[in-house]
């Protein structure tokens, strides 16, 4: 039978206090709703129907282009109102009718496949999410006949006393028998408060008709939950990280204190992993097994290899390979890659260069469109100075070469194997293989005899 989904998102979204669409506003790493259009997509081969409104026609467009078709609802005048507008578009191309909403992220997709089938087990009419709690958020109550089918739903600007007391609470979400629909929603009159045609109106008008509408009771009432003030996105953002976060321990990886920890859904983290507090992961970051990341760490885009450590450092799409390590307070921009077994020290920057295997970057220095060799010594305050103004220069410094400290490489720049420059040197020009240089600007004083040890120090010193 062919499912069509239908997601509202014509709501001006007053609560929520925002010049960009309630809905746009990032979760999890990708706009709020793009949760609902993967749901969708993933249920059903039509593309989805957008309901949009004045506020939200152009960006939504603009952001889902081809993968959605969109309506227009002019007026806000409810649920009801709203899937009316998709009728002209969906009438006659689907058996069902799928209704979700642009602000509920947190949706698991086994529950809406479940919601599916129980609508059509049970030949019912209509099939609707139910949750059991204390704290409404507004949704409307359920009242069931002695068969537990579903007999009326009432909106809480609606409900008495007595009513508002159910705990049983409408999710919103419905699946119906097309042909129901596109012939009982014209019948739904507006409420009597508020003017408006509701979505909730149709349990009554099937049980009316002697039609089943069924309930499928969340286990999970977080799933439900929705999006309205920056209150419920931050209760909704906590609901989110839990899941990560939890999912993340039961495959192997160490979460100090997960109440800190902020893993995106894209992250992936090796077994024997530790993660200590108050770091974040995120994009498509993967991070080998044991590994110790944090604390007070960032990493972007990165792959980081086993047995590595970050400590209080900040990665941007780059990679570190097996058994090296970087920090404190040290940074890799975008395009670093730090080789097995190097090491880079505090206060370090580095971007779009290279740190060779078992090579030693020291304090407070600055790699910039640099290739560096194995086994080199980076001195702490070394700066390859890679930019004249107008354009970058590239720094090339082969194997077993030793950087004093406070040196400068004035790019472009070559400096071959075993060579070794003086602390505070100025190093303008090609340096040859196993030469000695110091000075401003750095001369030739000698050859280096003697390869130095491979396990270079790291104390950057001259």
């Amino acid at each position: 039978m062919a499912l069509a989904v239908v997601i509202l998102a014509a709501g001006k979204s007053t609560r929520f206090k925002s010049a960009i669409p309630k809905v746009l506003h990032e979760f999890g790493e990708r706009p709020m709703i793009e949760s609902s259009l993967d749901l969708a997509t993933q249920l059903s081969d039509m593309p989805p129907v957008l309901v949009v409104g004045a506020e939200t026609e152009a960006p939504l467009r603009e952001w889902a282009g081809d993968r959605a078709r969109f309506v227009f609802q002019a007026e806000r005048l409810g649920t009801g109102h709203a899937v009316l507008q998709a009728r002209p578009l969906l009438e006659g191309t689907a058996d069902r009718v799928l209704v979700l909403y642009g602000d509920m992220p947190l949706l698991r997709l086994s529950t809406l496949q479940r919601l599916v089938a129980l609508q059509e087990e049970d030949g019912a009419a209509m099939a609707m999410v139910t949750i059991i709690r204390d704290e409404s958020q507004g949704f409307g109550r359920v009242l069931r006949d002695v068969e537990g089918n579903v007999v009326q739903v009432v909106e809480e600007p609606e409900a008495t006393p007595e009513q508002l007391r159910i705990r049983e609470l409408n999710a919103g979400l419905y699946v119906y028998d097309a042909d129901f629909l596109w012939q009982h929603l014209p019948k739904v009159t507006p409420s009597a408060k508020k003017g408006e045609i509701y979505l909730t109106d149709m349990a009554e008008l099937a049980a009316s008709a002697g039609l089943k509408a069924v309930p499928l009771v969340l286990e999970d009432p977080t799933e439900a939950m929705g999006i309205n003030t920056r209150v419920n996105f931050a209760s909704a953002q906590a609901v989110l990280r839990r899941r990560i976060n939890e999912a993340c321990m039961l495959a192997g990886a160490t979460l100090v204190d997960p109440a800190t920890t902020y893993i995106g859904p894209d992250v992936a983290l090796g077994r024997d992993t530790v993660v200590l507090p108050n770091t974040h992961l995120r994009g498509t970051t993967q991070i080998g097994e044991g590994c110790e990341i944090g604390p007070n760490t960032i990493i972007v885009d990165s792959v980081i290899g086993d047995r590595c450590r970050v400590t209080a450092s900040v990665i941007e799409s780059s990679v570190m390979e097996q058994d090296s390590d970087i920090g404190p307070f040290s940074h890799l921009r975008p395009g670093a890659h730090v080789r097995t077994g190097a090491h880079i020290g505090n206060f370090a920057e580095m971007k779009k260069s290279t740190l060779g295997p078992g090579s030693h970057m020291g304090h407070f220095s600055y790699l910039g469109d640099a290739t560096i060799g194995e086994h080199v010594n980076i001195g702490a305050g070394t700066i390859t100075c890679n930019y004249d103004g107008k354009q970058k220069h590239p720094t090339v410094v082969e194997g077993h070469v030793f950087i004093g400290s406070d040196s400068l490489l004035i790019a472009p720049v070559h400096i071959g194997e075993h060579a070794k420059t003086g602390a505070g040197s100025v190093v303008t020009h090609d340096v040859p293989a196993r030469t000695i240089v110091y000075g401003v600007p750095a001369r030739p004083h000698g050859i280096v005899e003697e390869e130095p040890p491979a396990d270079a120090s790291t104390d950057g010193e001259d």
